[in-house]
């Protein structure tokens, strides 16, 4: 399989216009969710789920009211990589499924 591709500096600004809320920080892509913190446990466990199946894992900080990714590829040298982006489009959608209220 190798090393994945660096993505150029002109590649990640492109790849990030597609991709609203989420920036660069460096050598990686973050995005802070406001989000319920036990809808965001649930949505931290489904995250864990896909990253597992694709091999490729975000790093994840939950507090109270907010969860924050940061993406970047481990085997790049932590470079971006196209698989950054298709795991924060997938983050993207996890977390728009568990925006809804609980039934309390």
């Amino acid at each position: 399989m190798g090393v994945p591709r660096v993505l150029s500096d002109e590649e990640i600004d492109g790849r990030l216009a597609e991709l609203p809320g989420w920036e660069r920080v460096g050598d990686e892509i973050t995005r802070t969710y406001e989000i319920r913190y036990h809808a965001a446990v649930a949505a931290i466990v489904t995250i864990a789920d896909r990253s597992r199946r694709i091999q490729h894992h975000a790093d994840l900080d939950l507090r109270i009211d907010h969860l924050r990714a940061s993406v970047t590829t481990h085997d790049a040298g932590h470079r971006l990589t196209a698989a950054d982006f298709d795991l924060a489009r997938r983050i993207d959608a996890i977390i728009a499924a568990h925006q809804s209220l609980p039934l309390d």
